[in-house]
């Protein structure tokens, strides 16, 4: 499978280990990303609260960009890129005056026939090759797959799942061997981009999440998203000064790495704050496996 890939700003800074595990799965895999040439910021999150208009066109560059390199589709694994590429692909399809001031805008042509995957998608319908080159069963982990509200909001646009009662993740994950909890919190937003205005709700907000994952039984989080991890790995010493335990929080590629038996630190596990130590426990290669480094 060969396909475009927009790494988006995170994913080559504060998220490196997200991107440095995707190219570590995508490998296994057998799947070819294809870096977007001279790819730019999607706008996420500001420049679609402050300007519509410059909202779409920031997003539908990056789409031209694929289109005139020849891909039909993009892999875009932030959450927050991911919703605003899909959501200027779809305002455009629905809107003809806007698609026709978006060219001259953006100073190239575009079809719209470029498609948008996140990478939670991409994984889902790789779950029969995962299960099959598993060589590290996860057996012994309990995670709990969380969403966020970004990545199937709103409905029109992240149509790979149910927004209300999505299984995507879940089905990813047991490919692994992994068990995942029914938990309240999947769906809930984390603080998003309030991380630095508004850091005691990103806290509060956090809090519950974990709480509500731990309630549940889970040993770890399970994203998909660069900023739902920071807000939910990073501010968790803040979280921790009422003396709750800390809990792990795993991108999803990492989880499937394990299993493939990519070594942690080729997977990023490493850059982490909170200590992946128990995951790494719990997913212990069988004996006589090696890992792939």
């Amino acid at each position: 499978m060969r396909i475009g890939y927009y790494p988006g700003c995170s994913l080559h800074g504060t998220s490196r280990e997200f991107d440095e595990s995707l190219r570590a799965v995508a490998t296994a895999l057998d799947v070819e990303l294809v870096e977007v040439d001279d790819w730019s910021c999607c706008g996420a999150t500001s420049a679609h609260a402050t300007n519509h208009l410059l909202g779409v066109a920031l997003a539908a560059r990056n789409l031209a960009l694929a289109e005139a390199q020849g891909q039909d589709a993009v892999l875009a694994p932030c959450a927050a890129c991911y919703n605003r590429l899909a959501s200027a692909r779809h305002e455009l399809a629905e809107d003809a005056t806007l698609a026709g001031r978006i060219p001259a805008i953006i100073g190239r042509p575009l079809s719209g026939g470029v498609a948008v995957r996140n990478v939670v998608e991409l994984l889902r319908g790789l779950t029969t090759a995962i299960a099959t080159k598993t060589v590290r069963p996860l057996a012994g982990l309990k995670l709990a797959c969380y969403y966020g509200c970004l990545l199937l909001r709103p409905a029109p646009v992240g149509e790979f799942d149910d927004p209300e009662a999505p299984v995507s993740m879940e089905e990813v994950v047991a490919a692994t061997g992994a068990t995942t909890v029914a938990w309240n919190m999947r769906l809930e937003c984390c603080g998003g981009a309030f991380s630095i205005p508004r850091t005691s709700s990103v806290v509060r907000l956090g809090r519950a999440i974990i709480a509500d994952a731990r309630a549940a039984g889970a040993g770890a989080i399970v994203v998909a998203c660069p900023m739902c991890h920071s807000n939910l790995d990073f501010r968790q010493r803040a979280m921790a000064a009422r003396g709750e335990p800390r809990m792990p929080v795993l991108f999803l590629t990492e989880v499937v790495g394990l299993a493939l038996g990519i070594a942690p630190a080729r997977l990023g596990l490493r850059r982490h704050y909170v200590d992946t130590a128990a995951v790494l426990a719990g997913a212990a290669p069988p004996a006589g496996t090696k890992e792939v480094r």
